[in-house]
This record gives structure tokens, C-alpha cells and sequence, in this order.
């Protein structure tokens, strides 16, 4: 509501997905975007069923199977935030374009960051993590089951190598979502 007596126009969302291999910061960096801009956060893992996660753990790649419906669920989960007027941040691998064509069909505007970088450093940070049900030996699948995002998807890509605070400001900067909320609105001009 504007106080003037003009009736409220509904805001805009905007929905970003922080992708990447498992161990290149997606968690930390998507976290940092939703306390530095006020979208509401979500951890695509925990949308996986227990099946998922049990073949994770015990260090069974998944398939596209497996992945169809938990794909299709963060679509219509974003969906269902744009719709009550919500904008959203999700940390999720989207390795594939595919998988982010299927992530594209829920929001009406989605944005994409992708952390990239060398594999041997996601790999030292994967080994120093605990409590992760992702082992560090499935980093390899992960590395060669991702797509590079081709030029016609407009994919953020940020170097993993950077500290995460330098890689949420430049995804914030780079997004035009200073402003929103958070510590970042002294930086909106």
C-alpha cells in the first residue's frame, strides 16, 4: 500500500537459483542472497525423498529418474511463492540444462547463478565438510554430468574460488537485487 490512497501494485518476484557441483559454496552463497536481500530461502535437498537420499549417501549416483519429480517439486514450489506474492532463493545443482528448463517452467522470472570453478578446489571443501550426506567421490559424476550453461540461458557464472562474501555481493550487484532488504540496501544507489 502506497499511504496515498492509491491502490497497492503488486511487486514483481524474482526467483534465483544458485546451481553448482555439490561442494561449490550453492548453500552458503544462496543463504547469503536471502539475508542480504530478504528473498525467502530454500535448500533443494530438502525437498529430495528419503530414497534419493539413501542412494546418495551411500555413494549411488542419482538418475534422471530419480530427478524428474524433485525437479518438477522446486518448479512448483517456486510457482506457489510467486503466486502469494513471494520471492525466493534456492540452492539447487541444476546440472543439466534440461533440469533447468524443467525449474524454468514454475516462476514467471528466474534467474540463474552458477558457481564454477576448479574441481580440486570444491573437492578439498567437500572432504572438510561433516554431516553431508554427499561424499566427495561423487564429485566426478557431478563434474561430468554438468552442462555448462550455453549463451542463450544468461547464466550468471562466478568464480567458486572467490571468498562467499565477495560471491553473494557480486550475485546481488549482478542481479539488480540491492535493495530489496538487508545489509546490501546502503549499497543501492
Amino acid at each position: 500500500m502506497t499511504g496515498d490512497g492509491d491502490s497497492a501494485v503488486a511487486r514483481p518476484t524474482r526467483h534465483v537459483v544458485v546451481m553448482g557441483v555439490s561442494g561449490s559454496g550453492k548453500t552458503t552463497v544462496a543463504s547469503g542472497i536471502a539475508t542480504a536481500t530478504g528473498l525467502t530461502f530454500a535448500e533443494a535437498d530438502d525437498f529430495h525423498p528419503a530414497a534419493n537420499v539413501a542412494l546418495m549417501r551411500a555413494g549411488v549416483p542419482l538418475d534422471d529418474a530419480h530427478r524428474w519429480p524433485w525437479l518438477r517439486d522446486l518448479a512448483a514450489w517456486m510457482a506457489d511463492r510467486a503466486a502469494e506474492g513471494t520471492s525466493t532463493v534456492l540452492a539447487c545443482s541444476a546440472l543439466k540444462r534440461a533440469y533447468r528448463d524443467v525449474l524454468r517452467q514454475g516462476p514467471p522470472r528466474l534467474d540463474f547463478v552458477l558457481l564454477h570453478g576448479p574441481a580440486e578446489v570444491i573437492r578439498e571443501r567437500m572432504t572438510r565438510r561433516t554431516g553431508h550426506y554427499m561424499p566427495a567421490s561423487l564429485l566426478d559424476s557431478q563434474l561430468a554430468t554438468l552442462e555448462l550453461p550455453e549463451p542463450d540461458e544468461h547464466v550468471l557464472t562466478l568464480d567458486v574460488s572467490l571468498p562467499p562474501e565477495e560471491l553473494v555481493a557480486a550475485a546481488v550487484r549482478a542481479l539488480n537485487l540491492a535493495g530489496r532488504k538487508g545489509p546490501l540496501l546502503s549499497d543501492s544507489v
